[in-house]
């Protein structure tokens, strides 16, 4: 298995929030390999660091699920900005 993590500065959260319940998560959901996946940021400041953990079965599909985050990176409102997004091999779950 293998992990797409991606970070994100989030601008405004109640517009972040909307988009991931009614794009992200339902898209990410569907993407070819999906496992599991996880949507977080921090407490306590303007800007909120945003941080997604999302698991699929091959490299393959954690690499061009990935390639469409950036793709859209760029047509995203100013309400987040990508910050890094990277694949990573699970070697251990609980």
């Amino acid at each position: 298995m293998y992990a797409l993590v991606t970070r994100v500065t989030i601008h405004n959260a109640d517009r972040v929030r909307e988009a991931l319940e009614n794009q992200v998560v339902p898209q990410t959901s569907g993407a070819p390999g999906f496992h599991a996946g996880y949507w977080t940021w921090s407490t306590g400041s303007a800007d909120l660091n945003g941080l997604a953990l999302m698991v699929f079965d091959s490299e393959e599909n954690a690499n061009a699920a990935g390639d469409r985050i950036r793709s859209i990176a760029g047509d995203a409102p100013d309400d987040v900005t990508l910050d890094d997004v990277e694949v990573r091999q699970v070697v251990a779950s609980a």
